[in-house]
């Protein structure tokens, strides 16, 4: 048994390297990656509950919600409770959270770019990376 062949090792070491990619593009932006993964969430739909984006980004609220804070001191979100049900927490982006995603549009291209992959190889890994992960592919 060598760690090699360990598809455990070959994921945590690709993960960092993508990582790594993504540090220096999201810094500028002032954003950590699991931050940047709730903003991708709340672009693609907003507003959402806390419960709809712990389930978008795969977190759960004990996580997910420090990065709330987070992004709610940095001026990006706003989180209230619904109107039509107290227990449930809505979270808004602000104007602030909107132009955010114009100065980090430019990164999934960024990132493709950076990675030693052609764009079929880029796509198969995605696809199997979706399997892994559970989703459709």
């Amino acid at each position: 048994m060598r760690l090699d062949d360990q598809i455990c090792f070959s994921l945590a070491t690709a993960s960092r390297s993508v990582a790594a990619l993504y540090r220096p593009l999201l810094d500028q932006a002032g954003l950590t990656q699991p931050q940047y993964m709730v903003m991708l969430a709340l672009w693609e739909r907003s507003p959402a509950t806390i419960k709809e984006i712990a389930a978008a980004v795969q977190l759960d609220h004990g996580t997910l919600t420090p990065l709330l804070k987070r992004l709610e001191a940095a001026g990006h979100i706003v989180r209230r409770r619904r109107a039509d049900d107290e227990r449930s927490v809505e979270v808004d982006l602000t104007s602030q959270g909107r132009a955010l995603r114009q100065r980090v549009e430019t990164i999934p291209d960024r990132i493709t770019q950076a990675l030693p992959l052609t764009p079929e190889e880029n796509r198969h890994l995605r696809e199997l990376l979706a399997k892994l992960g559970g989703e459709p592919a």
